[in-house]
């Protein structure tokens, strides 16, 4: 019958041959301090000379961990975009499907800006090109005819019945290099220097005299241009430094700019 080798006997063989390394190294620990506070007791005889084997079966496959504080996990691709984000809270268990859930989750929604109205940019120039409107008159929906005020310095709607007073005014085009889609024009009263000018929302349209017409338009110099749009024989007019503003009128009150929501913003041209 074979002799069972005595397992035993070799370790103990193999511990004899390195005893005098084992023994700097013993020396070595004993002069530092545990990063443990823990102790431990000798083992107990029962459990010499017997192999212990675990299987994947026995290990855990849950990990517990516990937070002083709210933990955010974020999982990130390796083009650096987050991948998802989920905070756990005190004393969350996480198991090994979550783990998997973060890192191969589907990429967050990017969220995209919604696109910013057209206000005011300085560094836009805008070119004169010619008049493409010469003496008309502006009525709006209501057909009343803008005018002037008793001042003089604003534009006023108001029901004529002596056409004598009508104020015609004059259409300059112009065109820039970055947008072609728009019609930007200036508004003048016929034989003038005054330009219409907008101003905020609610603010009535001044009335700016310049030495002549300008060339170029940019800058704080944008209130004088608005953006002509035509849609069926409705006109209107929105200003260049801020497109969500336009001219409006309302019932015997002066010229002013508005959204729209209270105010008439289209006008006839006769």
């Amino acid at each position: 019958m074979a002799e069972v080798p005595n397992l035993f006997e070799d370790l103990k063989s193999c511990y004899s041959e390195n005893e005098e390394y084992a023994s700097a190294i013993d020396r070595f620990s004993l002069n530092q301090k545990s990063f443990y506070d823990t102790s431990y007791g000798p083992l107990d005889e029962n459990c010499m000379n017997k192999s212990v084997s675990l299987s994947t079966l026995q290990t855990s496959e849950v990990s517990e961990l516990s937070f002083k504080e709210n933990l955010v996990v974020v999982s990130t691709s390796a083009h650096r975009k987050v991948l998802k984000k989920r905070r756990l809270s005190l004393n969350q268990t996480i198991t090994n499907e979550d783990l998997e859930a973060i890192i191969n989750g589907p990429e967050e929604e990017i969220i995209k800006p919604r696109s910013a109205p057209h206000i005011f940019q300085s560094n836009v120039k805008y070119k004169y090109m010619r008049i493409l409107r010469k003496e008309f008159v502006l009525n709006d929906s209501i057909h009343q005819s803008v005018t002037l005020d008793a001042t003089g310095q604003y534009l006023k709607a108001v029901a004529l019945t002596d056409l004598s007073h009508e104020v015609k005014f004059d259409m300059g085009g112009y065109i820039s290099a970055t947008d072609d889609n728009t019609n930007p024009v200036t508004l003048r009263i016929s034989k003038t220097r005054l330009f219409v000018s907008a101003q905020e929302e609610d603010q009535p349209v001044l009335l700016k005299e310049m030495p002549e017409t300008p060339k170029i338009i940019t800058g704080n110099e944008l209130n004088l241009l608005f953006l002509w749009e035509n849609e069926r024989g409705h006109n209107f007019f929105r200003s260049a430094a801020n497109s969500e503003l336009l001219i409006a009128t309302k019932e015997d009150s002066l010229v002013h700019m508005a959204r729209g929501s209270s105010s008439m913003t289209d006008f006839q041209i006769s």
